[in-house]
């Protein structure tokens, strides 16, 4: 979305920005490195840092800030008032309970993926992945096969804009970290209408992703289901999840 200069509120912006900068590398930082996550003057996060703090969106020792339980409301409110949370719950629920594994409902957010909607915990405790499968998880969308599903649904200008310039990180020995082969990965999955990704994102993980599409054809969403622990060969995930993933998908799509 694009506003005029007039409209444009340079001090949330910055605000944001230094809230932005805390993540799952970086749990705590002091003005310093908040200056230069968010491209500002040391002075200027320092403001922005105490500021918050004073708000109740951060908490300090008085050298280092980290984020407060109060950011929450932020994710709350989404997660109570979207409809797509709303909408998937059902259905996440039942596969989990249909077939003893997890599913995740998970969106496009710049870089990353997040995780809005999760199944219930049937059968065998899911194993804690490195990076958390909670909701409000943020994945990186090279090496997910969530991300390449929701990439895949892009227009082409908007996909080139997406990949251009940008750097892969290596997250495992899997992990493709050149734009030219993850474009190829991304028109393969638009192809199949499906994703395929094996130890990308962390060893012993593997995940199945189909898009969820509103009833005008354009991708909202995606659908997963993540597997970890021993080698699960693609064929036999394909023959037994992938019909389900998709029938679950012509399921929804009324209601999104």
């Amino acid at each position: 979305m694009t506003i005029a200069k007039p409209d444009f509120i340079e001090g949330i912006a910055k605000g944001m920005a230094v809230l932005e900068s805390f993540d799952t590398e970086r749990q705590r930082l002091n003005a310093t490195l908040a200056a230069e996550r968010a491209g500002l003057t040391r002075a200027a996060a320092r403001r922005h840092l105490l500021t918050l703090a004073h708000l109740g969106y951060l908490e300090t020792d008085g050298s280092y800030f980290w984020m407060a339980p109060k950011v929450l409301r932020f994710s709350g409110s989404y997660l109570a008032s979207s409809r797509l949370p709303r909408a998937l719950q059902p259905t996440l629920n039942r596969l989990a309970a249909q077939t003893q594994e997890s599913f995740s409902a998970v969106v496009l957010d710049g870089e990353e993926v997040v995780i809005v909607a999760r199944s219930g915990s049937y059968g065998a405790p899911t194993r804690v992945l490195a990076y958390g499968l909670h909701l409000g998880a943020r994945l990186p969308a090279h090496a997910t096969s969530t991300g390449r599903v929701l990439l895949a649904g892009l227009a082409t200008a908007e996909l080139s804009q997406w990949l251009k310039g940008r750097t892969l990180p290596r997250l495992t020995p899997h992990t493709v970290t050149k734009t030219s082969v993850l474009r190829q990965r991304i028109a393969q999955a638009r192809k199949d209408d499906f994703c395929f990704a094996s130890e990308e994102h962390e060893l012993g993980v593997q995940a199945l992703a189909v898009p969820l599409r509103d009833m005008q054809g354009h991708t909202v969403a995606a659908l997963n289901v993540v597997l970890s622990g021993s080698h699960h060969n693609e064929e036999t995930l394909r023959r037994d999840m992938l019909p389900l993933l998709f029938e679950a998908a012509r399921e929804v799509r009324a209601l999104l």
